[in-house]
């Protein structure tokens, strides 16, 4: 699982602020997390500030987003990447790697489409949000906006819901769910606008 905080909203000029990972390993939520904040080009905006609570002091010292990455395909080799609404780390994660010629691969489990295809959220309407929906199925929310602790949330979320989905039929493969990730994910170019969830 995957999750980023960003200076904001914009995602062609925003950054991202910190990166959260944790590790899901036959059905578990492992003990294996990254968590780095990071220094971005531009300032962070009041209004995400108030959302993460980082400020610009307290990512002055960070490395950059490169070095930060560099430790998340370390862990995330031979994965597959998961995030909740994940259009939007993909977004952010690829602006960042395109100074070295690198993307996110582009199969990434997305959380919140496998919520609208459960039928847990109105296909309609904004994206799921992480903590609502967590709640509503009975998780704990762990630290909301901090990249590591809704990266947790997503790990189990994902195992909730992947639990929902194979009661459906059949045994449920990595490839099921990103084939449900691809049909029921919103995209960037949607033209849905993305708002600090």
């Amino acid at each position: 699982m995957v999750d980023i905080e960003t200076t904001g909203l914009d995602l062609a000029h925003d950054e991202i602020v910190s990166v959260g990972v944790s590790v899901v390993d036959r059905g578990r939520v492992t003990d294996e997390t990254v968590y780095r904040v990071v220094k971005p080009r531009c300032a962070i905006s009041s209004s995400a500030m108030k959302v993460h609570a980082l400020t610009d002091d307290e990512v002055a010292g960070a490395p950059g987003i490169l070095e930060a990455l560099a430790e998340l395909r370390a862990v995330a080799a031979g994965s597959v990447l998961v995030a909740h609404a994940a259009w939007v780390e993909r977004a952010f994660l690829n602006r960042a790697l395109r100074s070295c010629g690198e993307r996110v691969p582009d199969d990434l489990v997305d959380t919140a489409a496998l919520a609208r295809y459960a039928g847990l959220w109105p296909q309609g309407g904004d994206e799921p949000s992480l903590e609502v929906l967590s709640r509503a199925l009975g998780l704990p929310v762990h630290t909301p906006h901090h990249a590591l602790g809704d990266a947790v949330t997503t790990a189990q979320l994902l195992l909730v819901l992947a639990t929902r989905i194979e009661s459906e039929a059949k045994p449920l493969m990595a490839g099921d769910l990103l084939d449900i990730s691809r049909i029921w994910g919103l995209s960037a170019r949607s033209g849905r606008a993305w708002r600090l969830r």
